[in-house]
């Protein structure tokens, strides 16, 4: 997986289709990226929300183009493509069967019921137990075969959780993870697996029960010749199970702490970080969900987070959104990683060198490479302020923006230079300066920086790019 860095692309939203995000990735940003994670590309792309509540997790939605495109992109790259372990789409031909027949249907078992957690019930203290990345119980009544039911949908009512332990459930997830393997992608994402095993008497994510299904799952995808890369939103603490069992984990915590320090010239909690972090991560600044906030929690103290999410409202004029768990604690924040620094070039830019110096994979969601606003007018989905659409026109005119060239090579250096692939020291200097540096050898690469102003410097030995 360690090829350089990756984009992270909806390929509907970055030039429109499979073989336009192929174009984009061989032409303009030759030699830039390593790799590419596609957002789901299933059947269909758009549904309620954005791909991740497939009806067809086995096919690639027409429209975008076929397994033939997500083989050719593999030739050139490592692509990450998710596995949706948790759920399928109301809309699913399974579902649908089972909203005809009930428990008469061949699918019935694969989809969670209240009464197949709670045989005997449930008390108030079970439910309000229960972890959800919203407010609200995890259920929907549904009409299932004549006869209404509470059907677990964790994210929205279109969006019906499945039995992990169910052999139905797991025949069809490794069927998943077979079409994948066979046509070139290279890693897995588990999008939302602590949410994926629910045992009674349990807060129902990232359980044992859970960790031993993780474990299982990746198994499989190993023996397929498959990575594994675990998305887990929670406390580094709780991440840190997970990240025991894959191949690696999301470090959604260096996110808040880079932009923190880059925002008040505190860099205090990212040295700490820095220090204890997993090794055997992926590393983002942004992502598709916005900049998640519920990992930073421990690290830093919940009214540094609130004052965080302020800083990033007032630096976007007010058009970011916050979501909350349903303690009231802040979730994640749906904003642009250039709108939430304030559209400053040089601080955005130094935001993204210590993205790209810190230790793991680092990903690059597009709207990021190409400093995007937040869309205005969004109305339902928060996240939609960060899913802007950029034809493959567009693309070509956002990659001419100085601040974006500027960007472009700094992902080029840290995909193509050698010393990535050796030792990383971070140290202070008097001054309140920060350096990053990379050896490997006799190859070096270096990043100064002071948080208090923005200013940065990055020097490198000369090498023959890839």
């Amino acid at each position: 997986m360690d090829t350089g860095v990756a984009l992270i692309a909806y390929a509907d939203r970055f030039g429109g289709s499979l073989a336009a995000l192929e174009r984009l990735l061989d032409g303009p940003l030759a030699g830039v990226f390593g790799g590419v994670h596609v957002l789901p590309f299933y059947v269909p792309y758009d549904g309620a929300d954005a791909g991740f509540d497939p009806e067809d997790h086995l096919s690639v939605d027409p429209r975008l183009g076929g397994w033939d495109d997500i083989r050719r992109l593999a030739r050139a790259f490592d692509v990450t493509a998710d596995v949706i372990v948790n759920h399928l789409s109301d809309r699913s031909p399974a579902f649908r069967d089972v909203v005809a027949l009930g428990d008469h249907s061949p699918s019935s078992g694969m989809f969670l019921t209240f009464d197949a957690v709670f045989p005997a019930g449930a008390r108030e203290a079970d439910l309000v137990r229960i972890t959800r990345p919203r407010p609200g119980l995890p259920f929907t009544p549904v009409v299932l075969g004549g006869r209404r039911r509470l059907v677990w949908t964790t994210f929205t009512p279109h969006q019906i959780d499945l039995d992990a332990r169910n052999p139905a459930v797991r025949a069809h997830l490794l069927a998943v993870l077979r079409r994948l393997a066979d046509n070139g992608v290279a890693t897995v994402r588990l999008d939302a697996v602590g949410y994926a095993v629910k045992t009674k008497g349990t807060s129902c994510f990232l359980t044992p029960d859970t960790l031993a299904f993780v474990a299982d799952v990746t198994a499989q995808a190993r023996g397929l010749g498959l990575s594994v890369l675990a998305e887990v939103h929670a406390p580094s603490r709780r991440e840190a199970a997970a990240a025991a069992i894959v191949d690696h984990v999301y470090d959604f915590t260096l996110a808040p702490a880079i932009l923190r320090a880059v925002s008040t010239g505190d860099g205090g909690p990212l040295r700490e970080w820095l220090g204890v972090r997993p090794p055997n991560t992926v590393t983002v600044l942004d992502t598709h969900d916005g900049i998640g906030l519920v990992d930073a929690a421990g690290l830093l103290a919940a009214g540094q987070i609130d004052a965080l999410v302020e800083t990033i409202s007032r630096n976007s004029a007010g058009t970011s959104r916050v979501s909350t768990t349903p303690d009231g604690s802040a979730y994640q924040v749906s904003c642009t990683a250039y709108d939430a620094l304030g559209r400053d070039d040089r601080r955005y830019l130094l935001a993204r060198l210590l993205h790209l110096f810190v230790p793991g994979i680092p990903h690059v969601y597009y709207v990021g490479l190409l400093a995007g606003r937040n869309a205005v007018g969004v109305t339902g989905d928060a996240r939609e302020i960060n899913r802007r659409s950029y034809t493959e026109a567009a693309v070509l005119t956002a990659l001419r923006r100085p601040v974006v060239r500027r960007l472009s090579r700094m992902i080029r250096l840290r995909t193509t230079h050698p010393a990535f692939r050796g030792t990383f020291a971070a140290t202070d200097r008097p001054g309140g300066e920060l350096v990053l540096a990379w050896q490997a050898g006799p190859a070096r690469a270096q990043l100064r920086a002071r948080l208090d102003d923005g200013w940065f410097r990055v020097t490198h030995t000369r090498h023959e790019r890839r």
